[in-house]
């Protein structure tokens, strides 16, 4: 078999801010810029990617039993062959090359990475798998192997989107839709989506991103506790399970991180079904404001966003031409980006990068940023 390539998008998330692991409704893009990877299928098993972005080469064998966690990009391969292992005989393998096209940032690069991987396998061991089974194995390698207690957004945008389409998804009843921008789906978006990254990366796993998780399990947990309903494990609560009017009835009685946490999903939920219909109407205004105040409660309730990242969304929120910003997926690492006039670009780059650099000086070599369009899913080249 020749050489081969498949493109996984980067995705973004305007509204539906830490939704997903608690089975919430949430809205998602995918972009033009993503990660594609070269790749030549090999008969002994064998599995050797490069990385254009890091320094290490992964190396394992697909018919042997995949052990612990490096600690490494390889993590993700590694985690999506012992999913698919469970289900699939898996015998051959590949060597390649991984090329990202922005720096990862909570733009969904895991999940490209992931989705991109399980396409190949089952490409290179002649498997036919339907887009909710790419979703549902590289959520359990993430969940289960990698140790990260995320949602299904950025698998599902990766998977499902469509360019100049807003995706849909709620979680908890798997309906999807992909909706056209103001009902027509032949006409272009009025906006750009400018990525902004401050330079600083880390993995979520050693960030707050999987206590905020519980804070949430806990809260809904309380709730249902304060309505004397019977309650289930820990684990298995989320915050879909109990009705706004309870938390609007008991929600003083909990303690205040907790039901912090409790208001922004409310809060959020509702941002979600009126930048729908925003969307829908074709008004790119209301749709930004409402992506500016998801931000805002994920700051003041959710408690995410590092100095980095608050600096650069209030230099968005003050720069004329942008619709919305807000932090880039779970607001713990990496990037912002906003919805943007695009004849603006240009003075909009040079306000953020100046007020950020005022104050962070350190990353004048390594912030960058990028303009983007919306964009399908991952495919085969």
């Amino acid at each position: 078999m020749p050489n081969q390539h498949i493109f996984a998008p980067y995705c973004l998330c305007p509204l539906g801010a830490h939704l997903d692991h608690q089975n919430g409704p949430v809205t998602g893009f995918a972009l033009d810029k993503g990660i594609d990877i070269s790749y030549t299928p090999t008969d002994d098993g064998t599995v050797e990617l490069h990385s254009l972005s890091f320094s290490t080469v992964v190396t394992f064998n697909i018919r042997q039993p995949i052990g612990e966690k490096q600690n490494d990009w390889g993590d993700y391969l590694r985690g999506v062959a012992w999913v698919m292992a469970k289900s699939y005989k898996l015998e051959r393998g590949v060597t390649g090359t991984v090329n990202g096209s922005m720096p990862s940032g909570g733009i969904g690069s895991s999940a490209a990475l992931l989705c991109a991987f399980v396409g190949i396998l089952a490409q290179v061991n002649d498997l036919s798998l339907t887009d909710q089974q790419i979703i549902d194995i590289t959520s359990k390698a993430e969940r289960l192997y990698i140790g990260l207690s995320n949602g299904i957004l950025d698998q599902s945008c990766v998977t499902y989107c469509k360019r100049n389409h807003l995706m849909f998804l709620d979680t908890l009843t798997g309906e999807q839709r992909l909706i056209p921008f103001g009902g027509n789906p032949d006409k272009e978006v009025p906006f750009k989506i400018a990525v902004f990254y401050s330079g600083v990366t880390r993995s979520l796993v050693n960030t707050d991103y999987n206590l905020r998780v519980e804070e949430c399990r806990a809260a809904a947990w309380m709730l249902q506790a304060y309505e004397n309903r019977r309650l289930n494990r820990l684990e298995l609560a989320n915050l879909r399970q109990v009705n706004e009017s309870t938390f609007e009835k008991f929600g003083k009685m909990m303690p205040a991180r907790f039901a912090s946490r409790a208001r922004h999903f409310y809060t959020e939920c509702e941002r979600v079904a009126e930048g729908i219909n925003a969307w829908e109407e074709g008004d790119i205004e209301h749709f930004g404001e409402l992506m500016f105040e998801s931000c805002e409660s994920s700051i003041l309730n959710y408690e995410c966003g590092s100095a980095e990242l608050k600096t650069i969304y209030m230099s968005l929120r003050n720069c004329d031409g942008v619709y919305g910003a807000r932090f880039c997926g779970s607001g713990f690492i990496g990037s912002c980006f906003a919805l943007i006039d695009p004849e603006k670009e240009g003075q909009i780059h040079q306000q953020v990068t100046r007020d950020f650099l005022v104050k962070f000086p350190l990353y004048r070599d390594a912030c960058r940023s990028f303009l983007c369009c919306s964009y399908g899913g991952i495919r085969f080249l």
